[in-house]
Parts: C-alpha cells; sequence; structure tokens
C-alpha cells in the first residue's frame, strides 16, 4: 500500500471552508451588477434619438437619457452600481426600466395619430437583452475565474 500525501488537497480545502456566503452573495451582486452595466450600455446606444428643427426649440435624447436617469450616456455602469439588488429565493434581481412615458410605443411599435398606418417598434430593451444573454456565459465564466483564482492564489 502506498503512503499518499494530499498536502496540497488539504490547504485546497482550507480555502474552500473560508469561502463564506457574505463572499458568495458579493460576487453574485458584483456579476448582476455587471451585467446591467453592460445591458444599459447597448440599450443606451441602441435608443434612437429624435431629431426637430431648431425653431421648434425641441432638444432629442429624453428617451436615451430615461435609462439612467443621467444626462450623460456614458454613465451605465457607474449608474448599474448604483441600483438596488433584490434577492428572491436563489435568484438575484435588478430591474431595468425607463420611466419615459412613450418608451414602450418606441419599444414595440405603435399606431400613427391618424390611425391608419404603424411605426414599427426599435426593440432596444429586446434586442440588448438577447444580446446580453448570448454573452452573459463568457462573462460569467471570466468574472468567476478571476474571483476563485484570487481566492484559491492568497
Amino acid at each position: 500500500m502506498a503512503n499518499v500525501k494530499f498536502k496540497g488537497f488539504e490547504k485546497f480545502a482550507e480555502r474552500l471552508n473560508k469561502l463564506e456566503q457574505s463572499k458568495i452573495d458579493q460576487f453574485s451582486e458584483s456579476a448582476i451588477k455587471e451585467l446591467a452595466a453592460r445591458l444599459l450600455r447597448k440599450v443606451i446606444l441602441r435608443t434612437p434619438v429624435g431629431e426637430y428643427p431648431n425653431e421648434t426649440g425641441k432638444k432629442g435624447g429624453t428617451l436615451r437619457r430615461g435609462w439612467t436617469g443621467q444626462k450623460s450616456s456614458t454613465s451605465a455602469g457607474g449608474f448599474a452600481d448604483n441600483l438596488t439588488v433584490r434577492k428572491e429565493g436563489g435568484n438575484y434581481i435588478i430591474e431595468i426600466i425607463n420611466p419615459t412615458e412613450y418608451a414602450s410605443y418606441v419599444e414595440f411599435g405603435h399606431r400613427t395619430r391618424n390611425g391608419k398606418g404603424w411605426v414599427e417598434g426599435r426593440f432596444m430593451l429586446t434586442i440588448s437583452e438577447q444580446e446580453l444573454e448570448q454573452d452573459a456565459p463568457r462573462i460569467l465564466e471570466n468574472k468567476l475565474n478571476k474571483f476563485l483564482g484570487e481566492l484559491f492564489n492568497a
């Protein structure tokens, strides 16, 4: 019978035991905020900006600014960091909304004012969500590898 030492395994088990639920929650919240920031970046860039003649005094961009409630569309990451994360069961949830009253009409389409025509939806949030769903496994895997690398190489 061979005598095998598990020194490396014992060290691994010690570090694994140090992994507290609070660190897992912290990692999960960080991951959901990163995904939210990426979604906001995508949807903000995809959101159309109205163009108006100078004499009307109207300025476009209200819908785009509505995603973050800020004047700058480059603040998606900072804004996402301040979003509230809810935990329901094993799920971490962040709600991304645009409170601009006409956002759903631009997203999904609407009838024209005379009711005889149809304006196609832009699906800026829908398409952005679909793209993020495809990217999410890679993003999360990289984030998890970094997290575990820091944990076990410390």
